[in-house]
């Protein structure tokens, strides 16, 4: 894929942002592990059928947030702000008292979570243990890993005959999950990262593969890699959330690591990614809305990068390669959204200096452009094509550039499909492309696209069966500023008197991410049980392209805000439940617009349910101590320098505007290891919350007064929103 990173980290991180979902014991058992399925995990190679991907720059991960660990003070003109806990005594008081309050509510409803487990265990059995890991094809060989082994066996053989090469345990990790694989074009090394759900850096654990394989270099708090030649490794060190030096490593004749590059600037993240024809490995360097690149020659992996386009302010870029021609996918010109762009010159006619010198963004033309509110959710180069993954109004399409015949090809999908995943990276010379489509409540159904033929073909194979007794629904909710705001929906066709029906509400709207709309078995489960659920693509999300995430942050954030109020609102009005049967469930960033909604318009709701949320915008903004808070100022805003950003984020922050009113029911989890939503933000804001509840109830004092369940669990395992199928399952 020729769009590289401005995140890799565990929640999204292809381009299409999304990793394989919970993975699966594996269909041939591994001896020598114990591990039971793990999470996610990130397959790729170097010269190979499959990778996966990083996020665009403008398309930042749901869940890159602020650590918890502290730093060095940036001392500021402004007074920072005076709650500041400035002792570890309160925070540890607060959790010890909520962590008795779960220990005596979790026993009530012990009969409930009996039932639910055991129904998700069953779906769960059903459709995700019968779906398989990502299959590396590299020429004769397939690579692939399950339950913590690394396979490998013969293309044409079968995979019953598949030979483990070494297990996780095997390394010494036993607690830890494998993340990403990269494979050298020689096949003789094999790079994988490892790491455990505790922590936010991995391990880059270097194989040399043959008979008996055996470790040849371990290097701690690697963030991405990528092989440059057979022998040389570049890779991205991680450190306090941050990645900013990029180091080259050799394991032959002399052996040595040097350091290649460095980022200055905190505002930026810089990741690794190699073209998809293998013949340049770029250095992308990101912040939220502005990128660079470098590029290594890998003929010449020993020579210094080279600068593409220089940065500048609102321009992001991303690098492919074919034909001797570099293929940029860019938000250069008007309007702001992603176009394909193609320079004028031939690498092989000049070297690749003069080329790049004379390849500045001025003499970059137009192959293609999307379409106004379109979102660019996957791209993919092959030889002849190139293949663009489109959402628009909520409905996904494929548009086929042939550079044959110089024509576009829209293909709109079923109307069913909300993701894409790309299943086996296929090589930059093949003929089809295969991926696979799902909603939350259809597990993934594989098709492929044939570049010969100009057609979609649907697999005919289903392991899984076909979910037939769902209805989706497309709406358009009005804002304030009149906006048409997308809604989806989804109910049992058989469900009777829907304005009856509970509803659960699902919100994000933040750093140009779109709501996750993956397959999960609980929300099956909801369907099956006569819920109904709705997602709303509110500005600040990036469901309608670049321009409807930058209409939705900075001081424009109460859109987002406006976009959730009138979207609940036509929920109720066309008879889709109604607000005593109303829940909004949220993660991370997400936490913004749900706090807010509840402290705004709690009427709308009776229940919340929130999973590591973002409550304490202003006080988390005014600490720059946290490692994360410089970068982030892309998207929030400055308070300690801007005094009517200061005063715009405390309008909406959730913490700062609680007050003594009939809230509705709060569900919390959080996580003890947290890096980037602080717990001790948390803790107040549970305090705060149920204290105005409280004032509220004691003030009305009416009969039958409702007083809400404002409930927070703390999680000792897992960290921020990446938890293990066994800790989802038990929350």
């Amino acid at each position: 894929m020729c769009c590289t990173a401005l995140r890799n980290l565990l929640q999204g991180l292809s381009f299409s942002a999304k990793y394989y979902s919970k993975h699966n014991p594996p269909q041939t058992v591994c001896p020598f592990s114990k591990i039971g399925p793990k999470k996610c995990h990130i397959l790729g190679c170097s010269k190979s059928t499959c990778t996966h991907r990083t996020a665009p720059p403008g398309s930042i991960l749901p869940c890159r947030f602020f650590s918890c660990k502290e730093g060095k003070k940036v001392l500021s003109q402004r007074k920072q702000n005076t709650s500041k806990v400035t002792s570890d005594l309160l925070p540890k008081s607060l959790l010890k008292s909520e962590q008795k309050k779960w220990n005596n509510i979790s026993p009530i409803y012990k009969a409930m979570t009996k039932r639910i487990k055991e129904k998700l265990e069953e779906l769960h059995n059903m459709y995700t243990l019968n779906s398989r890991s990502p299959r590396i094809r590299f020429g004769e060989n397939v690579y692939f890993e399950e339950n913590g082994c690394i396979f490998i066996a013969k293309a044409d053989d079968g995979e019953g005959n598949a030979k483990i090469l070494f297990s996780v345990e095997d390394l010494g990790f036993s607690d830890a999950f494998i993340q990403r694989i990269r494979i050298s074009p020689d096949q003789r090394y094999m790079a994988i990262s490892l790491k455990s759900e505790n922590s936010e850096e991995a391990t880059c654990t270097i194989m040399k593969l043959g008979d008996l394989p055996v470790v040849e270099k371990v290097i701690p708090s690697v963030f991405s890699f990528e092989w440059a030649a057979n022998d040389v490794l570049y890779y991205t060190a991680q450190k306090n959330l941050k990645c900013q030096n990029v180091f080259m490593t050799t394991f032959t004749y002399q052996k040595r690591t040097k350091l290649v590059y460095t980022e200055q600037d905190a505002r930026f993240f810089v990741d690794l990614y190699c073209t998809k024809d293998r013949r340049f490995l770029t250095i992308n360097s990101n912040s939220k809305t502005t990128s660079e690149v470098w590029l290594v020659d890998c003929r010449h992996p020993f020579e210094s990068p080279a600068l593409v386009q220089a940065r500048t302010t609102g321009l992001i870029y991303h690098i492919e390669h074919r034909k001797d021609q570099l293929y940029i996918l860019t938000t250069y010109g008007e309007p702001a959204e992603y176009k394909a762009i193609l320079t004028d010159n031939y690498i092989h006619r000049i070297n690749l200096d003069a080329y790049l010198a004379s390849s500045g963004k001025e003499n970059w033309q137009l192959v293609y452009a999307l379409e106004r509110k379109t979102k660019l959710v996957d791209f993919e180069m092959f030889s002849d094509d190139c293949i663009m993954f489109l959402k628009n109004a909520g409905h996904l399409y494929l548009n086929v550039i042939s550079f044959v015949s110089h024509s576009v090809q829209s293909i709109k999908l079923p109307t069913w499909a909300c993701e894409f995943e790309l299943e086996s990276h296929p090589e930059h010379t093949t003929s089809t492309c295969y991926f696979q489509l799902s909603s939350p409540v259809h597990p993934p159904k594989r098709f492929a696209y044939s570049f010969k033929e100009n057609n979609l073909i649907e697999q005919a194979v289903q392991e899984v069966p076909i979910i037939t007794n769902c209805h989706t629904t497309r709406l358009l909710a009005k804002s304030k500023d009149e906006t048409l705001v997308p809604i989806t929906v989804f109910h049992n066709k058989n469900s009777k008197e829907l304005h009856r029906r509970p509803l659960l509400v699902h919100v994000y709207g933040a750093y140009g991410i779109d709501l996750n709309m993956s397959f999960k078995e609980e929300k099956l489960m909801l369907i099956e049980e006569g819920w109904i659920l709705a997602y709303c693509h509110v500005r600040g999300g990036g469901e309608q392209g670049l321009s409807w995430h930058r209409d939705g942050c900075q001081h424009k954030k109460l859109k987002g805000l406006h976009d959730l109020r009138a979207c609940i609102t036509l929920l109720h009005q066309v008879g889709f439940s109604q607000p005593k049967h109303t829940a909004l469930a949220a993660a991370s960033a997400g936490g913004v617009l749900a706090g807010a909604l509840c402290n705004t318009d709690p009427a709308l709701l009776r229940a919340v349910v929130l999973q590591a949320p973002f409550v304490d915008v202003l006080n988390t903004m005014m600490k720059t101590h946290l490692p994360l808070t410089i970068e982030e100022q892309e998207e929030w805003g400055n308070p300690l320098e801007d005094e009517k950003c200061m005063k715009y984020i405390k309008s909406y922050c959730p913490y700062q505007n609680i007050k003594p009113q009939c809230y509705p029911s709060v569900f919390i989890t959080a996580y003890e290891n947290d890096e980037r939503v602080p717990l001790t933000g948390i803790l107040q804001y549970v305090q705060k919350l149920r204290k105005a509840a409280l004032d509220h109830a004691s003030r009305t004092s009416k009969k039958g007064n409702w007083i809400p369940n404002i409930i927070l669990d703390v999680q000792a395992n897992g960290s921020h929103c990446d938890s293990s199928w066994e800790h989802s399952l038990n929350e």
